[in-house]
């Protein structure tokens, strides 16, 4: 099964680190959040990739071009009859990476329809280069294939961004909660999509994924929630990038669901 990855945004909210760079390539830990999102799958056996290239995507090229010089010992034969010979093997031994440039201003939509032309199995998988999870991916396949409909979008409880207040009539605070867990579901992404679904999106670049293909899959019912209460977080901002930072600094990053021993 292949997996597209979106990775063509510009990323404004987090213009500290992507005024030079796409926000695939801003780093936690000294990886790029790319490499952790694509570590995830490939921990169950998902090693396939389809990213979708905007802003900056030649950046993403020379990343994965550069990938066995950067990551393994090696030694090189100068002249005309250059050579090289990699030492070692990395842990991505097995990836395969498609990288296509599907437009700067192209939105979700038009990317992956545009990408259709790699997808040649039944089911396909799409998630944002930004989002972080410790989802059981294989948990959440099973899960598609057993509701039969054509998509599965991964629901997770949203955190509020302040802290909420339970006042009386006088206006007495009788509970402080510190960006609890809101009531509702929202979506992390991670989906699991039929191959039919792409003839729900349109070829216009201006096709967002979020609007009326998944509007129009849900009104006929194709479209399922898998609930996740583990952890999910989208990195946005400036502030939140620190906090993916530290996490992983403390060996506490719950998305690291890899050897562990794999951490450099």
């Amino acid at each position: 099964m292949k997996v597209v990855i979106l990775c063509g945004g510009q990323g404004t909210r987090l213009r500290e680190e992507t005024e030079y760079r796409p926000k695939p390539l801003v780093e936690i830990g000294g990886y790029p959040i790319l490499w952790h999102i694509m570590k995830s799958y490939a921990h169950y056996g998902l090693h396939n990739f389809i990213l979708c290239l905007g802003y900056r995507g030649t950046m993403i090229k020379e990343y994965f071009l550069s990938y066995e010089a950067m990551n393994s010992d090696f030694t090189i034969c100068l002249g005309k009859n250059s050579c090289i010979d990699y030492h070692g093997r990395h842990a991505e031994q097995d990836y395969q990476v498609t990288l296509a440039e599907t437009g700067l201003e192209t939105m979700t939509g038009g990317r992956v329809k545009q990408v259709g032309r790699y997808l040649d199995d039944d089911t396909f998988m799409v998630t944002y280069g930004d989002g972080l999870s410790d989802l059981d991916l294989r948990a959440l396949m099973a899960f598609h294939r057993a509701h039969g409909r054509l998509a599965t979008v991964t629901a997770v409880r949203p955190i509020s961004r302040f802290g909420i207040l339970d006042l009386d009539g006088s206006s007495r605070v009788r509970d402080f909660s510190e960006k609890p867990k809101l009531d509702g579901w929202a979506s992390a992404g991670f989906f699991v999509f039929d191959r039919r679904v792409l003839d729900y999106i349109d070829a216009d670049p201006a096709c967002v994924l979020e609007r009326e293909p998944l509007e129009k899959l849900s009104r006929e019912g194709q479209l399922v929630a898998y609930r996740h209460e583990g952890f999910f977080f989208a990195m946005d901002t400036y502030r939140e990038y620190l906090y993916l930072n530290d996490l992983w600094a403390k060996r506490q990053a719950p998305w690291a669901v890899w050897d562990a021993g794999e951490r450099v």
